[in-house]
């Protein structure tokens, strides 16, 4: 009896090997197979049991369902639309190995998943390993409290009060490019010049949120070199990801693990989060021997830098630990390349394609005079909010959202769509487990949504009361836009991205005149980054060059 008793539970890793070799490797393997299928079924028959099951688009693919056919499209936001239009404003995709995802396409649906995210409504698995790899575990990565607590004390460096003592900043890095490209107009013979203008936006950025952020400069404006500059640039250079890159991000969904596969884009994304993670570390220290020589300066500090400093301390009440820290500065530096840059080169496209909306728009910065005051970028220039928020509309820097529901809950529509059993419902039921979609570029482009002409770059909407309309004004995002998302997860930097748009649009508008180089049918398409970015077609890397000459 004893003897028997120490085979069936075996007190030691040794007694244990010696009853997997008893039983056999092989069928001990299928043991753990057959037991993760059962879980499996069992999850996968509770989940169709607690969720409302909606109609959708066939599977094209027995493997990746439709997502290799939205990873592949041209402009997947149209697809999504598409769907809506044919299956309702709640409805659902088939996905990687047998998945399947709930798209919501509804403003009160949306107001409702927002208002819930961070807690019922989590990151993907995927999402976080991807996150992680490449910033850390910072504000992006982190949920819930942890979420709350890094948010609360990052907060203060993007009040009103803080954004308005960096107008001088954005000023200073738009005035350098201006100056540049004055010496490059000097030196044309007819007075204009052709300028590939995505990088120079890309430095704007970046040495704007260096100043701004962590009082360094990256100098990639005065042709500095800098590490993290080049490897930015590199992702750029790079933007077509291979077949075997597809296929891996694809199954990823369901297998996050695949993203620490060595590919060419996983060694350039580990490469930025070493090179991120080395600059950080040095500015880290230097503020710190900052802090030591003046304590009191960093105690009033508002700035972003002296604020994670301040929460570096074991007494800060809002405390974060050196990773959350790194991982914040890491994030900074991504958003600083890459978010405020996009909106940049898509608006000197815009402006470049319709020539009587850029006349327009210098004539009021020229009627205003002097540069204006951050005060005055937020109401004494209606035409240049009118222009930025139209770019923030149609071309959001980050076009698609997907969360995982951490807990069951009940999503209210404010239309009633058709079930897959033909029944009509004004709510859906989310079983825990289940992957959110919210297409943000469909959403902001929606015909159902912004009217007939929603996929038009018209500034004019924002400038009277009945240019958006009714079902527009029921998103609950900024200025009704998703662009920044909403709920507990807003953009943080949302004020700060604005302001720096509009002072640097302000001062290339009032001194450069844009064209297309190739006339205004220039096509455009999406390549791909960090983030997707335009490129003129036929353009290697992300090209954008437009032709330019002096305003006089």
């Amino acid at each position: 009896m004893k003897a028997s008793l120490a085979i069936a539970i075996p007190g030691s890793p040794s007694s244990l090997w010696t009853t997997v070799r008893s039983v056999g490797v092989f069928n001990v393997a299928c043991s753990f197979v057959a037991l993760w299928t059962f879980v499996k079924v069992i999850r996968a028959l509770r989940w169709r049991l607690r969720t409302t099951q909606l109609r959708g688009p066939p599977r094209t693919s027995f493997i990746y369902g439709v997502s290799n056919d939205i990873a592949s499209s041209k402009d997947s936001a149209t697809m999504y639309e598409h769907w809506a239009q044919e299956y309702g404003v709640a409805y659902m995709i088939p996905s990687v190995l047998g998945q399947t995802r709930i798209v919501l396409s509804d403003p009160k649906a949306i107001a409702h998943f927002y208002a819930r995210e961070s807690w019922t409504y989590v990151q993907t698995p995927l999402s976080l390993a991807l996150i992680e790899n490449l910033v850390g575990r910072g504000l992006l990565w982190s949920q819930g409290e942890s979420h709350r607590r890094q948010r609360k004390a990052l907060t203060p460096a993007f009040s009103n009060a803080a954004i308005r003592t960096l107008t001088s900043v954005f000023y200073d890095s738009a005035y350098k490019v201006k100056s540049a490209w004055n010496t490059d107009l000097e030196s044309s013979k007819d007075g204009n010049a052709v300028i590939e203008v995505q990088n120079w936006m890309n430095h704007i950025s970046l040495d704007t949120i260096g100043i701004a952020g962590f009082s360094h400069d990256f100098g990639s404006l005065d042709g500095k070199h800098a590490s993290v500059t080049e490897v930015f640039d590199t992702f750029g250079n790079n933007p077509q990801a291979s077949a075997v890159t597809k296929i891996l991000l694809l199954l990823a969904s369901a297998f996050p693990i695949l993203v620490k596969i060595p590919t060419k884009r996983t060694k350039l994304r580990n490469k930025l989060n070493v090179t991120m993670g080395e600059i950080c570390n040095d500015l880290l220290l230097r503020s710190r021997r900052e802090k030591d020589v003046n304590i009191k300066e960093v105690e009033e500090e508002k700035s972003i830098i002296g604020l994670l400093i301040k929460a570096e301390g074991q007494e800060a009440e809002l405390h974060m630990s050196e990773e959350e820290i790194m991982a914040q500065m890491r994030v900074l530096l991504v958003a600083g390349y890459e978010t405020t840059s996009i909106s940049l080169t898509w608006a000197l496209i815009e402006l470049s394609r319709y020539p009587e909306v850029q006349t327009r728009l210098r004539e009021e910065l020229l009627a205003f005079g002097a540069d204006p005051t951050y005060d005055q970028l937020k109401a004494n220039l209606p035409y240049l909010d009118a222009v930025v928020h139209e770019i923030l509309r149609l071309h959001p820097a980050v076009p698609l959202f997907t969360r995982r529901a951490r807990e069951d809950d009940v999503i209210p529509l404010s239309e009633p769509v058709c079930t897959r059993s033909g029944k009509m419902t004004d709510s859906i039921s989310i079983a825990k487990g289940s992957s959110i979609v919210i297409s943000i570029r469909a959403i902001n482009r929606s015909s159902a949504i912004w009217g007939p002409d929603a996929k038009e770059f018209k500034p004019d909407r924002w400038l009277t009361e009945d240019g958006i309309s009714g079902k527009a004004k029921e998103i609950q995002g900024h200025r009704h836009l998703m662009t920044f998302v909403d709920g507990p997860r807003t953009c943080l930097g949302k004020d700060f991205a604005i302001a720096e748009f509009k002072v640097v649009l302000s001062v290339l508008v009032k001194n450069f005149v844009f064209e297309m180089r190739d006339g205004p049918d220039t096509r455009i398409e999406i390549a791909r980054g960090l983030l997707p970015r335009p490129r003129v077609v036929g353009e290697d890397s992300i090209g954008v060059p437009l032709r330019v000459r002096r305003y006089e």
